[in-house]
């Protein structure tokens, strides 16, 4: 193996000596000029072979220190992968520095470079801390871990230098040397303090999906009903949420949390049900330990650092100013979402958030999103520098704070070092690479005008996965503050602002498709609208409006999340339910049908039945309303209140001044006067006193006479007797138990004025009874007189 001097370029000391030794046995032999199967410009054909090769995969899984002192020892592991068809031999892996980026547009470039370039790959280090692998077989990998002291990779000034791992080796068709494989990474070196550290605030995001149905148990406790029961594996030892909390407690961040995260969890601590797959059913939710265990980890781990809070439910803010604009009302829920953060928080964790950022999808924003983020007290919007682009040719990057008008304030991320850890980071290879490059990335921040302090703001995705989440803590982990120092977003949005960065927001029509393209459709908001219309109709009738108007408000909050994004089919589904099931709840509430009716003569009582069939009263009015007042005249409108799980019967009087059928609406009104349920129609049909019924009046008048006469003449006979037994001609007592006014009709009972207009029937049912059908009353239903 020939040293690391005679390695440079593509063309080895071995592969010069074994072409001279072939040109000088060509000249020799002539004859054997013919039959040489050897190019005529090895040495260009090498060239070209190194600076395309990537027959063998060079992979760097893991890179300590990522950002290394002068002292330390630099350790470099991976993996080497021989993707040929045939073997490598005389194979090594071995250390490449190469030269300072020149500014961040060079990392982009370098990170996305394919392939060995002689001089822009750097020189192998010392050959003794290479790694001797041999031959390595077709299809074959070996894993490698190079260490060497920092101080023997020769850097030079402050910057980031790219550093490469490269495997050399021959090949059957080329035995020499060459480099076969190559991967690049950066290496942040800072030999002593920065002039002037950046102020790095890092948001750190406790967000989730939407878990919570609108329904509840119909217990005491309200004990809710979940869609799924997914959240207690994200809370779980190793989950996301609880990585995310782990990871979080002991880096220089600010907690960015969704209320309705909390508020869900909260729930979870105690009992609550979640929905069989079939939708049919629920069992009991597993998650109340780990509930209870990240909850207090999360309030030990927010203990001393700032917490801001989005609205309840993270809503889509692009969402409703692109399409819910459009749709009456839906723009007043992002007032009462922004309200319910902070006493969600306040009440579950015990520190008071900030409520004044909102967080536009990926930091994009134009003009109608910044009027829709404001209009709810939010006075600092987070941007990213993707969005709200530099126009003025600045050679830096400058402070995060923008002030954009109206007394608002855009905090610009920056885009590379928000979206360094979007991918796929479960592999080693990603994540080590997304490490490296964010470190490079902010250090050049930072030498790009040492002498200006800037404050940077990052604002990575809104759902990092767990292995996302540990990248990017080793990243924060990696800084050590070495070029950079922490802020919260608070300080970072009252930086004073470069007087050149933009400052002019985008116009709508800038807005990214692909991002509208996923936005939440203006059917969605109609159906919030009908949704939050049905509730608002719903709500006066109830005596415990809180089992009721919260559930179900924060499930119309809910409907607007951000999450459902990359849900849209589960989202219909979710404000179909809302809504179908709401629906089912006011039809709870509701008059029974009645059938015709047959009043026998002019005045007489008319019941209509109220069935609740909630678990808590109500409280309506009732009004019956003759469609032809002349003929049949209806008493006033009454209020009716049913506790739960009953019937009421209300009883109207009537006054009839004609014969014949008559139309009658009955109508439940909520206390403040709005029509509650449809309206109900049945016929009245009202007949005189008939002869016949006059003859049946005139016999018993007749019967009441004679029996008067009967008993006339029973006490005469009974004095005469008494007289005979030797009376003194006075009259007798009566007999024993016989009043004085014994022949008299008894006394009525008294009532009140009404009853005495209108006397009730003995047919009318009991004033409150228990649940009853949902039936009509009988056919042929009749009150008489």
């Amino acid at each position: 193996m020939a040293d690391a001097a005679d390695l440079r370029g593509t063309t080895s000391a071995r592969a010069r000596r074994w072409l001279r030794r072939t040109a000088a046995l060509l000249a020799a032999a002539p004859m054997l000029a013919g039959l040489t199967q050897i190019p005529a410009a090895p040495a260009a054909h090498a060239e070209s072979k190194a600076t395309g090769s990537r027959s063998v995969d060079v992979s760097i899984t893991s890179l300590t220190p990522t950002a290394p002192q002068k002292s330390d020892t630099l350790t470099v592991s991976g993996t080497v992968t021989n993707d040929t068809k045939g073997t490598v031999s005389g194979a090594r892996v071995g250390l490449r520095v190469g030269p300072t980026m020149s500014g961040r547009s060079a990392i982009d470039t370098t990170a996305h470079r394919t392939g060995y370039t002689e001089g822009l790959d750097g020189t192998e280090i010392d050959g003794k801390y290479a790694k001797k692998i041999g031959k390595l077989a077709a299809g074959t990998s070996r894993d490698f871990s190079l260490s060497i002291p920092v101080d023997q990779l020769h850097l030079g000034e402050n910057g980031v230098y790219q550093l490469g791992v490269s495997l050399t080796g021959g090949t059957s068709d080329q035995p020499w040397p060459q480099v076969l494989g190559m991967e690049r990474t950066f290496l942040p070196w800072q030999s002593g303090p920065s002039q002037k550290k950046s102020q790095l605030t890092y948001l750190w995001p406790l967000i989730s999906a939407t878990h919570v149905t609108a329904r509840t148990d119909n217990d005491e406790d309200r004990t809710p009903i979940f869609r799924d029961d997914r959240l207690a594996k994200e809370l779980a030892p190793g989950g996301r949420l609880q990585q995310m909390v782990a990871l979080g407690k002991n880096l220089p961040i600010t907690w960015v949390i969704d209320p309705d995260l909390l508020a869900t969890v909260d729930a979870m601590t105690k009992k609550y049900e979640v929905q069989t797959p079939s939708g049919n059913g629920t069992r009991a939710g597993r998650g109340q330990t780990v509930a209870k265990q990240w909850l207090d980890a999360l309030q030990k781990a927010v203990d001393g650092k700032q917490v801001v809070a989005l609205p309840f439910a993270d809503p889509d803010l692009a969402s409703l100013a692109h399409r819910g604009k459009n749709v009456t009302g839906a723009l007043s829920h992002l007032q009462g979402a922004t309200d319910l953060a902070s006493t969600t928080v306040e009440t579950i964790l015990g520190v008071r958030p900030r409520t004044d950022f909102a967080w536009p999808v990926d930091g994009a924003v134009d003009s109608s999103i910044v009027d829709v983020a404001t209009s709810a007290g939010a006075h600092n919007v987070i941007a990213r520098s993707d969005s709200l682009r530099e126009t003025g040719g600045l050679p830096y990057t400058p402070t995060a704070a923008r002030q954009i008008g109206g007394g608002n304030t855009a905090v610009v991320a920056d885009a590379r070092l928000s979206t360094a850890f979007t991918g796929d980071m479960s592999k080693a290879e990603n994540s080590t690479l997304a490490i490296q490059q964010f470190l490079a990335q902010s250090q050049m921040i930072n030498l790009q005008a040492p002498d200006k302090q800037r404050s940077i703001v990052v604002a990575p995705q809104r759902t990092p996965t767990t292995s996302q989440a540990q990248a990017m803590a080793a990243a924060l982990e990696g800084l050590s503050g070495q070029w950079t120092q922490p802020l919260s977003l608070g300080q970072a949005a009252k930086a004073k602002p470069d007087p050149s960065a933009t400052q002019r927001v985008p116009s709508t029509r800038s807005y990214p498709r692909s991002l509208r393209a996923r936005e939440l459709p203006t059917e969605a908001f109609d159906r919030i609208q009908e949704t939050q219309k049905t509730l608002d109709n719903f709500e006066p009738i109830l005596t415990a409006k809180y089992r009721v108007v919260t559930p179900f408000g924060n499930a119309i909050r809910r409907e607007m999340s951000t999450s459902w994004r990359s849900e849209a089919q589960n989202a219909t589904v979710f404000r179909h339910d809302v809504q179908t099931y709401l629906s089912g709840l006011a039809k709870k509430v509701r008059l029974v049908p009645k059938t015709d009716m047959t009043l026998s003569g002019r005045s007489a009582t008319v019941p209509v039945t109220v069935q609740n069939n909630l678990v808590q009263g109500v409280e309506l009015r009732l009004v019956l309303r003759s469609q032809q007042g002349n003929r049949l005249a209806v008493s006033d409108p009454q209020l009716v209140n049913v506790e739960g799980g009953h019937s009421q019967s209300v009883k109207f009087g009537t006054t009839a001044n004609a014969n014949g059928p008559v139309w009658v609406s009955a109508q439940l009104y909520t206390p403040d006067g709005q029509p509650y349920g449809g309206e109900m129609m049945f016929e009245v049909n009202v007949t005189e006193i008939t002869s016949t019924v006059i003859l049946v009046i005139a016999g018993g008048v007749l019967l009441l006479v004679l029996a008067g006469v009967r008993i006339y003449v029973q006490r005469k006979r009974a004095a005469a007797r008494n007289g005979e037994d030797g009376g003194d001609g006075e009259d007798a007592e009566e007999p024993h138990g016989q009043d004085e006014d014994d022949s008299e009709a008894p006394e009525t009972d008294r009532c009140d004025p009404a009853h005495a207009l209108v006397p009730e029937q003995p047919s009318d049912p009991a004033p409150d009874t228990g649940s009853q059908s949902a039936g009509p009353s009988g056919s042929g239903e009749k009150v008489d007189h």
